[in-house]
């Protein structure tokens, strides 16, 4: 369990309090609009209503003693950057901030956030990979050239193990696991015999996975 200080509650900052909620972690939330931090109550351990613009306030909330602070602040691009720019300044150990656009990334990074998300360029990559291949499931950018993909069991490789295939030395791709009905089995070995009815969550280069899939 960690404690988190997670500043703006608009809706992408309401989503990651659920999640921080749902994995048990504490978290202080902090936003100057009532009305957003009454609605999120429930998701948060605490809850502050402040402008985390101002050094007092900011002092105040004790940044040095979470483990992480999340600038969720997307559309206010001044308040998202003097807000990251004084975490860090009062000693906050990480700060990850969100991007809503390239620039607003650039200067997050220059005004000390240690990690930027960007959910509308992510999830923009994501669709666009997910809804042009017919067998593509999921998709996880991990650097620009590297990807997990989840896609279907091509109809050539069932009946036929790893070893018959020789999927690595072949396509250079690397087969992490097999799911099915939702359940993952990552003990997978080279006699394991391919079935028509899971997806493979396959990591590799894009254009090694590409080739490999027809995507």
């Amino acid at each position: 369990m960690k404690s988190v200080l997670l500043i703006g509650l608009g809706r992408f900052g309401r989503h990651v309090a659920r999640k921080l909620n749902e994995m048990n972690h504490q978290v202080l939330a902090v936003d100057k609009n009532e009305k957003r931090v009454e609605d999120a109550l429930p998701y948060l351990t605490s809850a502050q209503i402040g402008d985390s613009t101002e050094e007092a306030f900011v002092r105040s909330l004790g940044v040095r003693n979470f483990d992480v602070c999340i600038v969720a602040i997307g559309d206010a691009f001044q308040s998202s950057l003097e807000t990251t720019s004084l975490l860090k300044d009062l000693g906050a150990r990480k700060v990850v901030a969100r991007a809503a656009r390239d620039v607003h990334a650039k200067f997050l990074l220059r005004n000390g956030a240690d990690h930027v998300v960007y959910p509308e360029k992510q999830l923009a990559a994501w669709t666009a990979i997910r809804y042009t291949s017919d067998h593509i499931f999921d998709y996880i950018e991990l650097t620009p050239d590297y990807s997990i993909y989840e896609t279907e069991t091509p109809k050539a490789w069932v009946g036929k193990t790893i070893h018959q295939l020789d999927i690595r030395r072949k396509y250079n791709v690397t087969l992490l696991a097999v799911k099915k009905d939702d359940q993952i089995n990552p003990e997978i070995h080279s006699d394991y015999c391919f079935k028509e009815d899971e997806t493979l969550l396959v990591l590799g280069k894009n254009k090694n996975v590409q080739k490999c899939f027809h995507i």
